[in-house]
């Protein structure tokens, strides 16, 4: 089984996002079934977001609570959510997806380990 984590920097302050939650979905073929979730820790890292067990092979997606997040810091934000939806191809992969947030923007990427 594979596994996904994620780690959200903040780039207006400047420092890992703290306290953001963080959910993960699995599409069935008609709908989205929640897998798992976290809230980000100090650092930004999600270490425990899947339920139980590894990722089968399918669509899954990350939704982040960015307006919880913003609204926590004082902070006015464009997105109050974010979603990024991925492929899952491969058994026994280590899928970290990091993001890199500010209230206007973001990006993100696959690394592989």
């Amino acid at each position: 089984m594979s596994n996904v984590t994620t780690q959200v920097f903040d780039t207006t302050r400047g420092q890992p996002a703290d306290g953001l939650p963080v959910a993960l979905e699995r599409h069935d073929g008609q709908t989205w079934k929640h897998v798992g979730g976290a809230v980000t820790n100090d650092s930004g890292l999600t270490p425990d977001l899947m339920l139980a067990g590894g990722l089968e092979r399918g669509t899954y997606r990350l939704t982040f609570d960015t307006g919880t997040y913003f609204a926590a810091n004082d902070m006015t934000g464009f997105y109050p959510v974010i979603r990024i939806v991925f492929e899952v191809s491969q058994d026994n992969e280590h899928h970290h997806l990091p993001l890199m947030l500010s209230p206007y923007g973001y990006s993100t990427h696959r690394t592989s380990g």
